[in-house]
């Protein structure tokens, strides 16, 4: 496959790599991006492997939570434009949608779209909101939270632009555990851990994860028969980074996330276990082609 220039634009601002090495990587793959992406980060060159494309959908994630902690809901809901996100219509609407996630028991898109909204349904609603307010919008997704002896507390960031909803089991009330809880969601949502603990590790990610960083160290110069030695604390330390309980607390750095939470637990006096978290980003995952802003305009006014 022919390499062109908005291939290597493309692949530099996913990795932050020279433009050169992009290309070198490129042609080495024969086009292919996603193996690109691991050329680089196997040679050092991309501190990160981020996704194709820029994150450009725009909407809300609201939470929901029961008065006793009990239960809590998420829902993610997306518009074309900044502008009906801040809308206080379609704030509402989403706000609405967060408390029926937490309230229902909907396993699915489906099903939750049939629930009752005022006269009609929640699809039927989406479809009025749509019509009222002129632009598209979905329901991306929702999830309920509701384990037994599990309290939920969270976090939205920037009015809704992520979401957070830690669950702590423990005997303990929620007036106990909401700082503790609101530390834990904050952490999740600025450091965005992969997992919530070492139990919870994808195996096939922690293969590739070490494939990759073999490559590094042979990349570095360091004999093949050393990375046995060298390899357990390289993938230590991957852990440490993308498991919420084992990363550096963000508003104590002397602490991790666990210690954090179990001297919270010494002082109340009842145990504290982080048992469940969720994350949700507006538009994560979600690509868009790049427009230019004032050819856009320049079309609309064409119309």
């Amino acid at each position: 496959m022919a390499v062109t220039a908005q291939m290597v634009k493309e692949l530099r601002e996913m990795t932050g790599a020279g433009m050169m090495d992009c290309k070198k990587a490129l042609v080495e793959t024969d086009g292919d991006m996603d193996k690109a992406v691991e050329v680089l980060r196997e040679k050092g060159l991309s501190k990160a492997a981020k996704k194709a494309g820029r994150i450009a959908a725009m909407g809300l994630v609201k939470t929901a939570f029961a008065a006793d902690g009990t239960a809590a809901g998420i829902v993610e809901v997306n518009s074309e434009t900044d502008f009906v996100a801040k809308n206080e219509e379609f704030i509402e609407f989403v706000d609405t949608l967060a408390a029926k996630a937490m309230e229902s028991d909907a396993a699915d898109m489906d099903a939750f779209m049939a629930l009752p909204y005022g006269d009609g349904t929640v699809a039927e609603e989406l479809t009025a909101k749509i019509a009222k307010i002129g632009e598209n919008m979905s329901i991306r997704r929702f999830q309920k939270c509701s384990e037994e002896g599990v309290k939920y507390v969270g976090y939205i960031h920037g009015g809704g632009t992520i979401g957070v909803i830690v669950g702590l089991k423990t005997e303990a009330s929620v007036e106990e555990v909401t700082v503790c809880g609101k530390d834990v969601a904050m952490q999740v949502a600025s450091m965005n851990p992969k997992f919530l603990d070492e139990t919870q590790v994808d195996q096939e990610w922690l293969a590739k994860e070490k494939e990759i960083a073999e490559q590094q160290l042979l990349n570095e110069g360091k004999p093949e028969k050393m990375l046995e030695k060298i390899i357990p604390g390289k993938m230590k330390a991957i852990l440490k980074e993308v498991c919420l309980v084992d990363q550096k607390f963000v508003k104590n750095g002397d602490l991790t996330v666990a210690a954090y939470v179990d001297s919270v637990a010494k002082e109340i006096g009842k145990d504290i276990k982080i048992v469940e978290m969720i994350r949700y980003e507006v538009g994560e995952g979600i690509e868009k082609k790049e427009e230019n802003f004032a050819e856009e305009v320049a079309a609309q006014l064409n119309k």
